[in-house]
Parts: structure tokens; C-alpha cells; sequence
């Protein structure tokens, strides 16, 4: 089961404990779930029950009984512990696994992967001055908007909305890729930097760790192709210790959040960050996935790529949302 399943999964619950009269709120448009925190446990935590106990009328620890008795009987769920105030930790049942899970999920809707519909039918107003930095992140707001089943009307006048710290300089020297790269980076309150950094072909350049794995992840592709093999999900088989997530699983299981945050904040720079942090967990990867001399391709070797092409297409797809190309060759 995968992160977006099992926000179904615990949204489905609520629904279900409103259905039966034990829940008298108004369920929510979604549910989040993350790793869980400080003294929880589990796969995944929720913090639902606190959300809802106001409206309900109720004790976030008695939202969260009554909830943990629908998410319990959910199919792929092995236990649900309510710790701390009222959050809900959920063990899921043995299956591919989790990163497994998400791989075949990603390697199914590719570079739309995180696309959803939390602002389908709304118009979002964005109101920019005449200034260069503004326009790009206005045209960066709204393709996340569009992801996430929206719609962005860009204006010039007053009131402004969405008034990023200017560029001090004009980036368009940069080219189109670096400057879009050197103003949606940094949060909108902090000054971009327009400077060669961002052109250097080396590993102190994050725009360039983001775009050098997306293109290794091709290259490593071709070349399986080459040895005669795909990707396809399944056991690493990297060694790692037992109960210990891949550093690329956090990171992927995240993207359909990032997105939705980054569209409903208008907020870009999220997602620019994030795809630092999928890059940075993507290349220590790379090294492992195709045989070495005379070794011949295993299931590991096949879910190794499985895994970097599904990281690949988080990449393509965030980048493309920044407007910002993604290279084959690099």
C-alpha cells in the first residue's frame, strides 16, 4: 500500500465513522500521512484525530478510538496504535513492501506522479508586479495549480498577491534554465542570487545534481537496455540493515505532498528543494544498478533501476512543472 492509498484508506474511515453517526463532522478533502514522529510507531502516522476533534465535539483521543476501529478493518492493514494526544500509527501488512509499492505506482503514472485534484474547480488570482522574478514564479504557481486540478488567472495590478524578493539583476545572461533555476530556489522572501554558480557543470551547483541524476538515470536505462534487461519492482537487495528504509523511499512516499503544498502555498521553491533532496538521495544508487564485469543481470539488478527510473520521473516531472527542461544527455 502506498502513502496516497492509505490517505484513502484512513479518509475512507472518517467517512465511514460519520456514515454510522459516531463522527458527527464534515469529513475532510484529504488526509496526510507521514513517517511517524517521536515516540510513535508503525509505518505511518496520522494526525486526523486532532484535526477533527474540535468540529467534532470530542476529545482528540476519542476521534482517534473511534477512527482506529474503521482504519483496523481496512484491507493491508496490520495494526493501528493511538499514541501522544490522538495520533494514529498504522502498521500496513507484509506485501511487495512499501518502496516496492511506490515504485510500481510512480513507473504507473510516470512524471504526473503527486498530480491530484485538491484545487479541482478553483480559480486561483494571482496578482504580480511588473517585475521579472514575479512573473516566473506566477507561471511556476500556476502550472501547480493546474496539477493539482486548478486553474491560475496571472493579472498585473493592485492588490499584488504574490510579491517575491526581486531579482537584483537581470538573470536572462543565465539562460532560461539557470534563471528559472536561481529564482524559484530560494523562498520567496530571501534574495536570489544571479550569479555563474548556477552554470557550473559540478556538484556544488544544485540545479545541476537535479538534472545530472535525471540524465545518469537515462543513460543507465540505455544501457540495461543494451545488457538485455528492464526495470522491474521488486528487492533491492542492497544490504541494508533489516528495518531500515531506502534513504529514496521518504523522499518519493513525500511528492504528492510537496505538490499539493507547493500549489496551495504558491510556494515553488518547496518543490525545487525537494527535487534537491531526490537527487541527493538518488546518486549514491546509481553505482549499483547495472552488472559489473562478467556478472550477469539479477532481479536485484532489475529492481535497482526500477527504483532509479521511478526517481528519474519524480525529477522530470518537477522540473517540468518549474519550466525547467530535463535532459537526456547531460
Amino acid at each position: 500500500m502506498t502513502p496516497a492509498e492509505l490517505s484513502r484508506t484512513v479518509l475512507d474511515a472518517v467517512r465511514r465513522a460519520v456514515g454510522t453517526g459516531e463522527l458527527s463532522v464534515a469529513p475532510p478533502d484529504g488526509v496526510t500521512v507521514t513517517e511517524p514522529g517521536p515516540g510513535g510507531c508503525g509505518d505511518f502516522a496520522t494526525n486526523v484525530a486532532l484535526r477533527l476533534a474540535r468540529p467534532a465535539g470530542l476529545p482528540p483521543l476519542r476521534v482517534a478510538e473511534v477512527l482506529r476501529t474503521y482504519v483496523l478493518d481496512a484491507e493491508g492493514i496490520r495494526d493501528v496504535v493511538v499514541t501522544g494526544p490522538g495520533f494514529l500509527n498504522i502498521t500496513l501488512r507484509a506485501r511487495d513492501g512499501l518502496l516496492t509499492g511506490l515504485v510500481r505506482e510512480i513507473r504507473e503514472r510516470g512524471t504526473e506522479y503527486g498530480h491530484g485534484d485538491a484545487l479541482a474547480g478553483k480559480t486561483v488570482v494571482l496578482r504580480v508586479p511588473y517585475e521579472v522574478r514575479a512573473e516566473v514564479v506566477a507561471d511556476a504557481v500556476a502550472r501547480l495549480v493546474a496539477a493539482q486540478g486548478g486553474r491560475a488567472e496571472i493579472e498585473h495590478g493592485e492588490p499584488v498577491t504574490l510579491r517575491p524578493v526581486p531579482a537584483p539583476e537581470d538573470p536572462a545572461p543565465l539562460g532560461p534554465d539557470a534563471a528559472r533555476w536561481a529564482l524559484l530556489h530560494p523562498a520567496a522572501h530571501d534574495r536570489p542570487r544571479i550569479t555563474a554558480d548556477h552554470l557550473v557543470q559540478r556538484e556544488i551547483n544544485p540545479l545541476f545534481r537535479v538534472r545530472y541524476a535525471h540524465a545518469r538515470v537515462r543513460a543507465l536505462t540505455r544501457n540495461a537496455r543494451d545488457l538485455g534487461f528492464a526495470g522491474e519492482p521488486g528487492d533491492l537487495d542492497t544490504g541494508a540493515a533489516p528495518g531500515h528504509p531506502h534513504p529514496l523511499q521518504t523522499p518519493l512516499a513525500d511528492h504528492p505532498r510537496i505538490l499539493r503544498a507547493a500549489a496551495t502555498q504558491h510556494a515553488p521553491d518547496r518543490l525545487a528543494r525537494h527535487l534537491l533532496t531526490v537527487a541527493d538521495a538518488l546518486l549514491p544508487l546509481l553505482p549499483e544498478v547495472l552488472p559489473v564485469g562478467e556478472e550477469k543481470p539479477t532481479a536485484a539488478h532489475r529492481a535497482r533501476l526500477a527504483l532509479a527510473e521511478a526517481a528519474g520521473a519524480v525529477l522530470a516531472g518537477g522540473l517540468s512543472l518549474l519550466g525547467i527542461d530535463a535532459p537526456e544527455h547531460l
